[in-house]
């Protein structure tokens, strides 16, 4: 399986780059082939462009802006996301990454009526994420109602792709955990990664 393993984390050396070169080593391990999009380290520029906004509703949009990352998503046969929750959210970049490469054309298509978008995105069949939070479970479960996972999961998996092995593991309190904790999460990570 050839799998795009995305990155988004400003620090070479923070625990989600660990968690990133885990799933990498993993999948390699297993045979499979990783595409990795640091997106800081390959400097994305996740502000959509005037001239993308404008042509968005237009039928044939074209996201040649947005290349070669639309290319590489193409490429994959799964995609996994690595990153932090900030503000019970992605990382602006992160999101910039959906606004600009999950287009009209490439992840859906927009129906002209005003109807339900189509998934366009079929060659995706895992969709994958590992995250961290500085809040406890509760606060992201009970209080927030898990925002990233009903974003990711309903909104961008579901409305882009049909049939997707989806899965979303998520580190909580890394603000107070300690690296004994840090460790076995990451020992989790490559146990689930070792069934793709």
């Amino acid at each position: 399986m050839r799998i795009l393993l995305v990155l988004a984390h400003p620090l070479k050396d923070s625990f989600a780059a660990s968690t990133a070169e885990a799933v990498r080593r993993k999948l390699t391990e297993n045979g499979h082939t990783v595409d990795l999009l640091d997106l800081y380290r390959e400097n994305f520029d996740p502000r959509l462009s005037v001239s993308e906004r404008n042509r968005y509703f237009e039928p044939d949009y074209d996201p040649s802006e947005a290349e070669p990352y639309i290319s590489r998503l193409r490429a994959a046969d799964g995609l996994v996301l690595v990153f932090p929750q900030w503000w019970f959210n992605f990382p602006a970049i992160l999101k910039g990454f959906f606004d600009r490469v999950f287009a009209p054309g490439v992840a859906f298509e927009n129906d002209p009526k005003g109807g339900r978008i189509q998934p366009r995105l079929g060659n995706i069949h895992l969709f994958w994420a590992f995250t961290t939070t500085g809040s406890p479970w509760w606060v992201v479960n009970f209080y927030m109602g898990n925002p990233v996972k009903r974003l990711l999961k309903r909104g961008i998996a579901a409305f882009c792709a049909k049939g997707l092995d989806f899965k979303l593991v998520s580190l909580h309190d890394m603000d107070r955990i300690d690296d004994t904790r840090r460790r076995a999460h990451l020992l989790r990570v490559e146990r689930l990664v070792d069934r793709i």
